[in-house]
């Protein structure tokens, strides 16, 4: 399988950079890096579609000026590549995000090695790492816990860490399918059940958390599947969006009862928390 890299250059680099990545989001890309000058972006090659690319909103503003490279990446390149981008990550002084090649972190409560590849969640993102915020202020002990969209498994471990059972992990890219199942046993955790596939596949599944880092358009159409599969006081957290898509959010889980919690915000981007009152 062959990927594509996105290299971008954008001015100004803030918010542009944040605006870019979830644009491109929206056409298929799976992974970023972050850069001084703009970011970096990961799509399969067979899913990439210039016309997409060149239809992005952000290129055609007259308030910033984008620029960009397209290079093919060979699959055996790509722990190269991340090697030389990923840098530990330590959320709330309590959970560190490393890859194999990095010392173990005695400092943290929860040391989880995640080796990424192609997959989005290594906690470098507001949006991981604000899920890893409201997991570790969660009780998780002897809840029934899904992760959505599941990217490298980070999540599902770290609510293995912290006590959750029965854990479901799901996501609809082969790739991140396969690396969350080598992330698992590389911290330990294989009991997490990890499917491929969307929401699609919870018809009948219920659990007691729920986390969805995925992206707007998404879980707009999604957050029914996650209502009908939250137990009574559940807790539905989900992130990928942006704050002033907050009031969006909150119409459709109104519609089946979900009641508004709370929400952390870091660059505009946000993690919000729902309780179910069913």
């Amino acid at each position: 399988m062959s990927y594509l890299e996105l290299d971008f250059k954008v001015d100004p680099v803030n918010p542009g950079s944040d605006i870019l990545m979830a644009e491109l989001g929206e056409i298929g890309c799976e992974s970023f890096v972050e850069k001084e000058d703009g970011l970096t972006a990961y799509i399969k090659s067979d899913v990439f579609n210039l016309n997409a690319l060149t239809s992005l909103q952000i290129l055609h503003s007259l308030e910033y000026k984008v620029t960009y490279t397209i290079v093919k990446v060979e699959d055996q390149n790509w722990n190269a590549v991340w090697e030389s981008n990923y840098e530990p990550v330590v959320i709330a002084g309590k959970c560190g995000i490393r890859a194999p090649f990095h010392p173990e972190n005695k400092d943290v409560i929860y040391d989880l090695v995640i080796e990424p590849k192609m997959s989005f969640g290594t906690a470098h993102h507001e949006t991981t790492s604000q899920m890893i915020e409201l997991l570790l202020e969660e009780d998780l002990k002897g809840k029934k816990v899904l992760d959505m969209g599941c990217g490298t498994g980070v999540l599902a471990v770290l609510s293995a860490k912290l006590g959750g059972i029965d854990i479901v992990a799901i996501d609809n890219d082969e790739w991140a399918y396969e690396n969350s199942l080598e992330n698992i046993v590389k911290n330990n955790e294989e009991g997490i059940k990890v499917l491929l596939g969307d929401a699609n596949l919870l018809n009948g599944m219920n659990f007691d958390i729920i986390i969805a880092n995925i992206n707007r358009n998404i879980l707009l159409n999604d957050i029914r599947h996650y209502a009908s599969s939250l137990n009574k006081n559940g807790v539905l957290m989900m992130s990928g969006f942006y704050e002033n898509d907050i009031p969006v959010i909150k119409e459709e889980c109104l519609k089946y009862n979900l009641k508004f919690d709370r929400y952390i915000c870091n660059n505009n981007w946000v993690a919000v928390r729902f309780i179910n009152n069913n």
